[in-house]
């Protein structure tokens, strides 16, 4: 294993981390992926963050195909089939943050109701259907709410957020999180007001060089 090989996949332990110190996963329930070579590193199944050494990150090449002396997460999945979808994306975070898997129990989007809903790329935020964890089902559903996105919830479920880095999908988890949360507490006074279509293409044109910098590597 290259230099380069560990200091991915130590990426990844420390993206699981980072998630659970955060507050927006509990236990093992997310799982991170990076793309690496002909294929992805992700997460293992049902091990706790706290123990994973590098070596317990599994690598699965485009076909499927696993290496690693754990089995890889059970959503393996949607961040294969993500990848694949959309070259531009080199990083895949799943959470079960508090407020985006409140609002994705409701079955609803998160529409505009501020501005820092065109992070994630559009309008709003979608909410796929619900499907069975770790189904080819469920992989298209998530592959479809994530047109033209870099967010999307996951009805009865949880959330997922894309980048061209570890470092700003992570960033995005936490902002998708933060909009849930203000989302949901604007509906305790009521059904809150949105920002038209044509605000949102402004704010997403001014917003171009916007959000967490990095330097376009996957870490």
């Amino acid at each position: 294993m290259t230099v380069s090989d560990l200091e991915a996949r130590q990426a990844i332990i420390d993206a699981c981390l980072e998630m659970n110190a955060l507050g927006i996963n509990q236990g093992t329930s997310g799982n991170v992926s990076r793309r690496h070579g002909e294929g992805m590193l992700i997460s293992p199944t049902s091990t706790p963050y706290e123990t994973l050494v590098p070596e317990d990150i599994v690598f699965m090449a485009w076909d499927g195909e696993v290496d690693g002396r754990l089995p890889p997460s059970s959503e393996w999945r949607f961040h294969l089939d993500i990848m694949k979808a959309r070259p531009e994306v080199n990083a895949v975070v799943h959470a079960h943050p508090t407020y985006c898997t409140t609002i994705a129990i409701m079955g609803r989007k998160i529409p505009a109701i501020h501005y820092m809903v065109a992070v994630a790329g559009g309008s709003d935020i979608r909410c796929a259907p619900y499907a069975t964890f770790g189904t080819a089902e469920l992989s298209a559903h998530a592959v479809e709410a994530l047109r033209d996105r870099k967010a999307c919830l996951l009805a009865q479920h949880g959330m997922i957020a894309v980048g061209s880095s570890l470092s700003q999908a992570m960033w995005l988890a936490v902002e998708v999180e933060t909009l849930a949360r203000q989302y949901h507490g604007a509906l305790q006074i009521g059904e809150p007001p949105v920002l038209s279509e044509e605000e949102i293409e402004n704010v997403i044109k001014r917003m171009a060089s916007y959000g967490l910098r990095d330097n376009g590597a996957a870490a």
